[in-house]
């Protein structure tokens, strides 16, 4: 009784004690003795691990300290985050291995050669391991586990670490989102009481727009695996590639109210293209993790979430490379301890199971190296063979009239260690133009065939209908970028031109030197944009063709479509001399070719002066952020605008319309997000701006909103209410999994489009392919001009769908341009911008920027 009464006394005077405050043996595992000469995190950083979270800026501090004591340890900084923060990669193994990394690393690459691989000694080799933590800067039990993991094997003593190192080298990667974790770790810690509250409700656990979880411009690095768009995620590929590990562990988190999960996830949600030796890998490792949480009493789970389907996540790119790529997701305390249906979770017990599994991870793969070196092995063995049966022998991609997504693909797949070559000569395949200089070929013979098989396969069945992210990403497609599958009779090694070991962004050209009258350039090329607002920002005055011509210039008569700028001279205030610098500038940084035009008289066609070259104002767009709106889709085009464009873009807080002066803005975005907390003031004031003449361009769930303000006239597609709904009687446990085979996760559709909309500038076929994760289905406007771009009867490119909601799909509006008064509000149904890799859609969006006031009312529903 009396110790029940002094537990209680403890518990209300105390509770931050009982909550974070443990000491350094709460983490480390009983028996081991650590060199004293090796700093704890405690020593460095100046708090206990779990004490407080973790900040970037300490956890590379403790990380250098760690390298310069520890003979075990070298770091090394492999990129820069947007905000300039360093990523690590620590190499942790005994002094011998450091001094022979050169011949690990080689030997490990000899066994990915399956004409070498049979004559090394696999007992010799050391497993390599790699320890990923944190990708998600609001799930932080990892990063400040990797404090605990580093010190460990840097400073634990004794014949069996020693033994264990000696026969692997282990990776850590602290920190793969420094920037999130940096705004995540401020958030708590600014809002940490003395005496720790674990009410779900208090402001710690309830981060504020746009939260930790995403890098700088929000996006989710954990999707960037494969599109490799952003320095975070191009350092950490270039590091896999290097050291391509035996084993990858990529450390999360989960709602509160979980436990932990670890791989296998669900066996029919696994990438056909994965071989099942990788699953039974897994499974075999998991088992080390089920044995080490069982001793601290941790509940978990395997096999009954998630997936290994998407090959841009870090747990399942590493499959097709031959690595066995391994999720931990540990229930979130968000921040110091939180109450859960589990009990009060508290931050040092996430951060544990963390560091558990991360010595099990290492105990597995030491215990099963053999196995892993032959999993290796044996993995490009079968890829040599399956590349030998398979009737595709090469791949030809290009665009003819895009330098820039031409280079972007090669920079993507080439960042992937996949071989790619000049086209050598100009060649036609299934119809379709190649032209030398302006496409690649990818022989299918080399190392990383399944690699290039999952980029470009179109998958439309599945053994399972439910998907943890998107089900395809087809590259061409997402590049809306022709291509052709070359047999046996096709590919020639004539074909091949040189090596593309690092592309490099192509250089334009100015046709013909500097005018005296005109200059002209295309639409075609990805960063026309970016040109176009170059001379816009430094007050040139230019114009778009809305019909097409034919012009005289020192090479020739040459064809302009629609969409080509118009820069003509006489008109201007900017010195002639100053707007040809701009253009060379251009020409050497945005790929665009700019044409010498002497006269305004074309050979055919429009002239130069005709009504038919409409004015362009220059853009002043502003977007609409804050609480309940979509940051990954606000991210998506302020990266856009920022990093490709270097456009200005305005982040407008939600709440602070009705009092904004929004005439300072020509364009207003609205991305997927809760609108029904806006003002009457700031609705009234949104109207009011278009309907004297402003764009206003609603996204995905704004389409929603802007239809029901009576801005946007869009009609949704009904279901067919005339067939008497099924009464058959469904089991309870089949629930999850009838409604979400309703779910579009993301797939690719076939798509129509007006080229000779304004919508439609800079595109040369009227074919798409569009990127969608809707099941909001709008119908094609009776004014057949105001659906520029819409979804063809087949609609279905790649992906998953189901049968009922693949009925609806076909011929409805993916674009709706409708009129307001003297504004336009562009409907953009499906997101052109996804996560910075769909590069054959960006323009739609551009588009709608540049040449939204340019529509004709006539064409506007």
């Amino acid at each position: 009784m009396k110790s029940t009464l002094l537990s209680t006394i403890l518990w209300l005077l105390f509770p931050a004690f009982i909550y974070s405050q443990v000491q350094l043996d709460y983490y480390l595992p009983e028996g081991v003795e650590y060199d004293p000469e090796i700093p704890t995190p405690e020593e460095v950083v100046g708090h206990q691990v779990g004490e407080w979270h973790i900040t970037h800026d300490k956890l590379v501090y403790y990380m250098r300290a760690l390298a310069d004591a520890s003979d075990r340890v070298s770091i090394q900084e492999y990129a820069y985050t947007y905000e300039d923060r360093p990523l690590l990669l620590l190499t942790i193994t005994t002094p011998e291995n450091h001094r022979s990394i050169d011949r690990i690393k080689e030997n490990h690459r000899l066994l990915r050669d399956p004409d070498q691989s049979a004559n090394l000694d696999l007992e010799r080799m050391p497993v390599i391991v790699n320890m990923g933590f944190s990708v998600h800067g609001n799930e932080p039990s990892g990063a400040n586990a990797s404090l605990l993991t580093a010190y460990h094997f840097a400073a634990a003593q004794g014949p069996e670490i020693e033994e264990m190192l000696s026969n692997m080298v282990i990776l850590v990667d602290p920190s793969l989102n420094p920037d999130g974790l940096q705004r995540f770790s401020t958030w708590v810690n600014m809002h940490k009481s003395h005496t720790i509250n674990p009410d779900p409700n208090s402001r710690e656990y309830n981060e504020v727009w746009p939260n930790g979880r995403t890098n700088h411009y929000w996006f989710d690095l954990n999707r960037d695996w494969m599109p490799v768009v952003h320095p975070e995620s191009r350092g950490r590929v270039s590091m896999y590639q290097e050291w391509r590990p035996h084993v990858l562990t990529d450390h999360h988190e989960m709602g509160t109210n979980a436990t932990f999960f670890f791989q296998p996830g669900i066996p029919s949600r696994t990438h056909p293209l994965t071989p099942q030796r990788n699953q039974n890998l897994t499974a075999a490792i998991g088992e080390f993790h089920a044995e080490a949480l069982n001793e601290i009493q941790s509940l978990y789970y395997s096999k009954e979430s998630f997936d290994d389907f998407y090959y841009g996540k870090g747990s399942t790119y590493p499959d097709i490379f031959g690595t066995i790529g391994i999720l931990f997701e540990q229930a979130s305390s968000r921040g110091h301890a939180q109450e859960s249906v589990n009990g009060v979770i508290d931050f040092p017990f996430t951060v544990r199971n963390q560091f558990v599994t991360s010595l099990s991870t290492a105990k597995a793969a030491y215990e099963l190296r053999m196995a892993l070196h032959d999993n290796m092995r044996e993995h490009y063995r079968e890829v040599r063979q399956e590349a030998a049966r398979s009737d595709i022998k090469a791949i030809v991609v290009g665009d003819a009239h895009d330098n820039g997504k031409n280079y972007h693909l090669a920079d993507m797949l080439a960042h992937h260690s996949v071989e790619l070559y000049e086209l050598a000569q100009d060649a036609e395949f299934d119809g379709k133009e190649f032209k030398q200089g302006m496409a690649w070929v990818i022989p299918t013979d080399q190392p990383e065939y399944k690699f290039i098989e999952a980029m470009f396969e179109r998958r439309t069945e599945f053994t399972d209908s439910l998907f943890y992210d998107v089900s395809t990403w087809t590259l061409p497609f997402a590049f809306n970028m022709p291509f052709a599958e070359l047999n046996q009779r096709q590919f020639s090694q004539d074909l091949l031109g040189s090596l593309v070991a690092e592309p490099q962004m192509p250089e334009g050209a100015i046709v013909g030197g500097r005018s005296s009258y005109a200059y002209a350039f295309e639409w075609d090329e990805y960063y026309a944009p970016r040109a176009l607002y170059r001379l816009q920002k430094m007050g040139v005055r230019t114009k778009v063709a809305a019909r097409p011509f034919q012009s005289v210039t020192t090479s020739g008569v040459k064809e302009f479509d629609y969409g080509t700028i118009l820069i003509p001279l006489g008109i201007q205030d900017v010195d002639e001399t100053e707007i040809f610098r701009t253009l060379q500038t251009s020409a050497g940084e945005d790929a665009v070719t700019y044409y010498n035009l002497q006269t305004g008289l074309s050979a055919s066609g429009i002239d130069l002066g005709s009504p038919n070259m409409d004015n362009i104002e220059k853009p002043s767009v502003a977007i609409l952020v804050g609480g309940g709106i979509s940051n990954l889709e606000v991210g998506e085009i302020w990266h856009l605008f920022d990093q490709r464009y270097k456009m200005p873009l305005t982040l407008l807080e939600k709440d602070d319309v009705g009092g904004a002066d929004l005439s300072r803005y020509n364009t207003l975005v609205m991305v997927t997000g809760g609108y029904g907390d806006l003002s009457d003031r700031a609705k009234v004031e949104i109207k009011e701006w278009v309907r004297n003449g402003g764009t206003l361009i609603a996204q995905r769930g704004a389409v929603n909103w802007a239809r029901s303000e009576g801005l946007a006239d869009v009609e949704p597609v009904t279901s067919d209410d005339e067939e008497e709904p099924s009464r058959d009687q469904l089991p309870y446990a089949d629930l999850s999994n009838i409604r979400g085979a309703q779910v579009i996760g993301g797939s690719i559709f076939n798509a129509h489009l007006d080229v000779t909309n304004p919508m439609g500038y800079g595109y040369n076929t009227a074919n798409m392919h569009v990127f969608r994760s809707t099941t909001s289905f709008i119908q094609k406007t009776t004014n057949s001009f105001a659906t520029p771009l819409y979804l063809t009867n087949d609609p279905l490119a790649s992906g998953y769908i189901s049968d009922d909601n693949l009925e609806r799909i076909g011929d409805t509006a993916s674009i709706v341009v409708s009129g307001y008064g003297r504004g336009r509000v562009i409907s953009l149904i499906d997101n052109p911008n996804f996560r910075a890799f769909w590069y054959g859609t960006n323009k739609l969006f551009a588009n709608a920027v540049f040449f939204g006031r340019n529509i004709s009312g006539a064409a506007a529903n």
